[in-house]
């Protein structure tokens, strides 16, 4: 597999949602078969050997990258949803965000206890949405073998909130 230049293939979009923000626009690479598979080769090299039974993955852009990791590693692939989005038996965890909270959940069924699971989003900022899908895996008595993002913002500080799991991302940016 050649080896690429993920930063060629995210778009930057000045001040947005805000002014003052540097928002790194990952929906480029979709556009971008290259990229796009690139990232997958690179999570299923990472993600082989390692002891994982199942993928987490956060709505919505981690949907996309988990599914295709899942089906190449044959391993089942769970949703967690913003609120009121799965129609069967659910457990929540809230979680803050800039201004209020937001709510995840998972189908109860969907993770057995025991299960040793890797939770995937596109991006990690501060943290807390991945802290609620651990908390979410832990509530239903599964383990979090760590955490795989396509981003890293760690000026962000997420290595705090999420300290003690092993982190992976395959580019970070160290400033907005």
């Amino acid at each position: 597999m050649k080896d690429i230049n993920l930063d060629n293939f995210i778009r930057k979009v000045k001040d947005f949602p805000k002014p003052g923000i540097l928002f790194y626009d990952i929906t480029s690479i979709f556009t971008q078969p290259e990229a796009f598979s690139w990232i997958i080769e690179k999570a299923f090299e990472m993600y082989k050997d390692k002891k994982i039974d199942m993928l987490l993955a956060v709505e919505s852009r981690g949907f996309i990258f988990a599914s295709p990791l899942a089906y190449k590693m044959k391993i089942p692939l769970v949703l967690a949803r913003k609120a009121g989005k799965l129609p069967g038996a659910t457990i929540k965890e809230n979680y803050a965000l800039e201004y209020g909270t937001a709510t995840l959940e998972v189908h109860k069924e969907d993770i057995p206890s025991g299960k040793n699971i890797l939770i995937i989003d596109d991006l990690i900022a501060t943290g807390g949405t991945l802290k609620a899908c651990a908390n979410l895996v832990k509530k239903l008595g599964s383990n979090v073998t760590g955490f795989f993002a396509v981003i890293g913002l760690p000026f962000l500080n997420y290595e705090k909130l999420l300290e003690g799991y092993d982190i992976k991302t395959l580019i970070n940016y160290h400033s907005e």
